[in-house]
């Protein structure tokens, strides 16, 4: 008898993988890629969306001919701020626009001046100026400066939306996607930015579904649910906020790391916009309040120049213990890479690495931690399982519970979640996130 399952399409910036959850949300099957960049017409590198179509089509179809399992939903979670732009034939007509690629900066100028400058418009749509990274603007730039390739677009989906578009050729909005420092919602009156329709953007944006909804479909002659996908960060939340009901602040650690606080509803202020702090939506649709900082980036170039600079393998930062004895010389003086030979082996060079992002992920946390109930923090993601960066963090939080979290593939997991009733007989399981308390020494 073939075991029932969810297939759950995982799209990060790196890799990209696919899924098979059974109703005990164990993994039956994991498949991962990672795909060569390609340049849009500016010669910036940007994700091949012709190459990651290929692979979703061809990995879904691999599973679905299986006879092992039967395959009852399927759901999507990727990483935001990245519009597909289809022409009336569902073929993309842009290539998918690096979030990193600089803004021009006269065009920005032009746009927050008409719309009430840029603290104002950051406040009411909870999103930092963050150029690209504002998907919305993305939109923006194509109509004043792309006119050409704008005036071919039908529907412009989010990168989630679009590859559960693939198998349902439904095209819908996601609130989680519309949600997340995109420049597009109006957070006083959740509905849509006025700038939006004066722009003539609604035009290409399309109907707002519930993420925790799902749609029947025959696709190849099997018939099964299928999801409209969610923004990543708002999936990675989803087992915290079904399993916990003690308010708590989750620490979600990869490229970013993103401090969660579903229990924080006070207004984003300006000091904190400044700050990178903003708002996410819950598939549910409630705002979270959040703070991002991009240092598992930094990790991830530091510990290269380390490996090279003291001649060990570029994954040899997984060997370093956590000394304490080293805490007091290092705690002396700022951490930098540009001054290597301070150190006398890698892993006091390593240690004061994670110390300095200790220090500032406790900055950018405490602003979704201030005038919040939430007396414990999980840490999800890479850091995780970094003993070092743990028990620095522990020691930061003095009167909150720090705990490792574990749950195998959260987001994936989450986007499972989402639409558990529509594939899963089971109730949730009672231990689906293992914790490991990091206590004061």
């Amino acid at each position: 008898m073939s075991t029932p399952v969810i297939a759950i399409f995982d799209i990060g910036k790196t890799n990209k993988k696919l899924f098979l959850f059974d109703e005990d949300y164990r993994i039956c099957f994991e498949k991962s890629v990672q795909l060569p960049d390609i340049q849009d017409e500016d010669g910036f590198p940007c994700e091949d969306i012709e190459a990651l179509t290929a692979w979703v089509k061809n990995s879904f179809d691999d599973v679905l001919a299986w006879n092992e399992f039967h395959i009852k939903a399927l759901n999507v979670s990727a990483h935001g701020a990245s519009f597909v732009h289809l022409d009336e034939n569902s073929k993309p007509v842009a290539p998918l626009y690096n979030y990193l690629k600089s803004y021009p900066e006269e065009l920005k100028q032009k746009f927050y001046h008409t719309y009430g400058g840029e603290s104002e418009f950051a406040r009411i749509t909870a999103s930092p100026v963050l150029g690209n990274l504002n998907s919305g603007m993305q939109l923006y730039w194509l109509k004043e400066q792309r006119t050409e390739i704008f005036n071919k677009i039908k529907y412009s989906l989010h990168l989630p939306e679009y590859i559960s578009y693939l198998f349902t050729h439904i095209p819908v909005s996601g609130i989680t996607s519309i949600g997340c420092h995109t420049n597009l919602w109006d957070f006083t009156k959740n509905n849509y930015h006025e700038w939006v329709s004066k722009e003539q953007i609604m035009d290409k944006l399309v109907p707002i579904h519930s993420s925790s909804k799902a749609s029947r479909i025959t696709y190849k002659e099997n018939s099964f649910n299928v999801g409209i996908g969610l923004h990543d960060s708002s999936a990675a939340l989803i087992p915290y906020i079904t399993c916990f009901q003690e308010p708590f602040v989750l620490l979600s650690t990869g490229t970013w790391c993103i401090s969660l606080n579903p229990f924080n509803h006070t207004p984003l202020t300006t000091d904190e916009l400044k700050h990178d702090c903003l708002c996410y939506l819950t598939f549910e649709g409630k705002p979270v309040k959040a703070s991002r900082l991009f240092s598992g980036y930094v990790h991830e170039q530091e510990t290269k120049k380390m490996a090279e600079h003291f001649h060990v393998a570029v994954d040899y930062f997984q060997k370093a213990k956590y000394q304490p004895e080293l805490i007091k010389r290092l705690s002396r003086s700022e951490y930098s890479s540009q001054n290597l030979d301070f150190y006398s082996s890698f892993d006091e060079a390593y240690t004061h690495l994670i110390m300095h992002l200790v220090k500032q992920q406790v900055t950018s946390t405490n602003l979704v931690l201030k005038n919040s109930p939430a007396r414990r923090i999980f840490v999800d993601g890479g850091f995780s399982h970094n003993e070092i960066y743990m028990r620095f963090l522990s020691h930061a939080y003095p009167e909150i519970q720090v705990s490792a979290a574990s749950v195998a593939q959260a987001t994936a997991v989450g986007a499972a979640m989402a639409i558990h009733s529509y594939w899963n007989s089971k109730p949730i399981p009672a231990n689906l996130i293992q914790l490991m308390d990091y206590r004061q020494d």
